[in-house]
């Protein structure tokens, strides 16, 4: 412990047990309600302690998210619907993407491709894409700039949904660009 720490411990010591005392010498003439008290309140001060303790993994249990490992390596928990989510940012627009092995494109909703600066009314929709919702236009684009962690990618070939989607689906075009794609124990990384 260093000068600075053991001040601290000291004062928060000093200060604990002035408060301690003046609350032992306020309640002496009823000392069973005031142990009872001070009982409830030493175990909130551990409840709060431990869930201080286990704030990193209750949040990660309640809402996961990726975390960068090192500039080449980006890893993400399995999300609570099942799937794997990435946020990257595109042209300057953090856009939240499915992962999608199965989809063989990068394909945004109109309202991220409005986000990124592309405007959806004026696209030319002459492509097709079967979905399981049957088949719907769509129309290619390039994404300037992809950034996912430390990698940033440049001219992402990419095409914007032109019917109702949900969420932007991360597809092969841009999963492709990796040299290690592995899912295990829950979590998606992703190497070059």
């Amino acid at each position: 412990m260093s000068t600075d720490q053991i001040m601290q411990l000291t004062y928060l010591v000093l200060l604990g047990a002035a408060i301690g005392g003046s609350a032992i010498i306020a309640g002496r003439s009823n000392m069973g309600k005031m142990a009872q008290q001070a009982a409830i309140w030493a175990l909130i001060f551990v409840g709060v302690i431990g869930a201080y303790g286990l704030w990193e993994d209750i949040s990660n249990d309640v809402n996961p998210r990726q975390s960068i490992i090192d500039d080449s390596t980006i890893a993400a928990p399995r999300g609570n619907d099942g799937h794997y989510h990435l946020t990257l940012e595109i042209n300057g627009a953090a856009v939240d993407f499915v992962v999608d092995t199965g989809a063989s494109q990068v394909v945004l909703s109109q309202q991220d491709a409005a986000r990124i600066g592309l405007d959806p009314a004026t696209l030319d929709y002459s492509g097709n894409a079967n979905t399981a919702n049957g088949v719907v236009r769509t129309a290619p684009v390039i994404l300037d700039q992809v950034v996912l962690g430390g990698i940033t990618d440049r001219n992402i070939p990419a095409v914007v949904n032109g019917g109702a989607m949900d969420d932007s689906l991360l597809g092969m075009t841009y999963l492709g660009l990796y040299d290690r794609i592995e899912i295990s124990d829950g979590r998606l990384v992703l190497n070059r």
